[in-house]
């Protein structure tokens, strides 16, 4: 299977930062969640800014809105990896 390394440039709003701001301070709460897992010795600042990808990268995947997708996908750049 080829991998591809992509890298997103998002644009978010302070809602979506404070509802992810909620969301680690929740997971904080149950370490032994499948959350955890891969995220050790991260900072709050890179789960947060991870978590804001992943909700809205994932929201694009599940109900794809391309005007939307304008607005908060500012640049992607792909290549293959090794």
């Amino acid at each position: 299977m080829k991998t591809v390394e992509t890298t997103f440039k998002l644009t978010y709003t302070p809602e979506q930062y404070e509802k992810a701001v909620e969301y680690i301070e929740d997971m904080k709460r149950h370490p032994k969640r499948v959350f955890w897992q891969g995220k050790e010795g991260k900072s709050d600042e890179e789960l947060i800014y991870s978590h804001i990808a992943h909700r809205i990268l994932s929201g694009f995947y599940n109900n794809y809105d391309p005007s939307f997708a304008r607005r908060q996908i500012v640049d992607m750049v792909n290549r293959q990896s090794a």
